[in-house]
């Protein structure tokens, strides 16, 4: 997906963990993502210094790395908490983003109920939406994205996580729409009237507020017709002229259903 709106992550992870200071100019670097982390016994604070400073530098997947050590050496500190969730983010600035995904679930089954939840569920929401593809390719992830952007608006409505949600879940299910008229469209070349009927009443059904909804309705009326099935037809090509009276897809089901089936009415 291309030009997809980015919510300023920055500013969100310094509201959300307000105990610590962010200042990750190179975010999207990878830096010294190839540097071993060999185990050197280190006091939390000195460690957990040593991973923010990292990242500040961009070098994400190492400091991704020294805040898993952080917890991995000091498992009841406070700070295993903040580097739980630090972990995810570098994770996710270095683009490693099923890492992100596991590391921000594993904060949240150990610390549900904290303040910072919200952030590691938006975390993980964006951890799939960064991964859609192109419509034509399977839409396992964006239906992922999906569900994950729901669950943050469901849990966190009156959020800023939320409001980006939302925006977001937009553009996902026009894409996801996208390509249920993909597959409709191939089957009506192949002839298989039935089932492109299906992928179009998907499209009008459950994503009607999407920019396909127009086209899946005159689709429908083509593909009634070609199924003989006149009335219903005529059905949908008045209801694209009763909700998209102006768009270019109303004009071609009023001329096809002028060609095709003249004086015919909506049962």
């Amino acid at each position: 997906m291309t030009n997809k709106s980015r919510f300023s992550l920055k500013p969100a992870l310094a509201v959300g963990l307000s105990a610590i200071t962010l200042l990750t100019g190179a975010c999207a670097s990878g830096g010294d993502g190839n540097e071993d982390v060999a185990y050197v016994a280190r006091d939390v604070e000195s460690l957990y210094t040593e991973a923010k400073r990292r990242l500040d530098r961009g070098n994400t997947r190492l400091a991704a790395a020294l805040f898993d050590e952080v917890e991995r050496q000091h498992p009841y500190s406070p700070w295993a908490r903040r580097a739980q969730l630090m972990s995810a983010f570098s994770y996710y600035i270095a683009q490693d983003y099923n890492q992100a995904i596991q590391s921000a679930q594993r904060f949240l089954s150990i610390h549900p109920g904290n303040r910072d939840a919200p952030y590691a569920y938006y975390l993980i929401a964006l951890s799939y939406y960064e991964q859609i593809s192109d419509v034509q390719r399977d839409q396992k992830i964006t239906d992922q994205a999906r569900v994950a952007l729901t669950e943050v608006n469901r849990r966190f409505p009156t959020t800023k996580y939320a409001a980006d949600a939302r925006l977001k879940l937009d553009l996902v299910n026009d894409h996801l729409a996208g390509k249920e008229m993909e597959i409709g469209r191939f089957y009506q070349k192949s002839g298989r009237w039935l089932a492109s009927q299906l992928r179009f009443q998907n499209v009008v059904e459950q994503y009607d507020t999407t920019s396909h909804a127009p086209e899946a309705l005159y689709r429908l009326a083509e593909s009634s017709l070609a199924l003989g099935l006149q009335e219903e037809a005529v059905k949908y090509a008045a209801v694209l002229g009763a909700n998209y009276p102006g768009s270019e897809w109303y004009e071609k089901a009023y001329d096809l259903i002028e060609e095709y089936a003249p004086g015919v009415s909506a049962s």
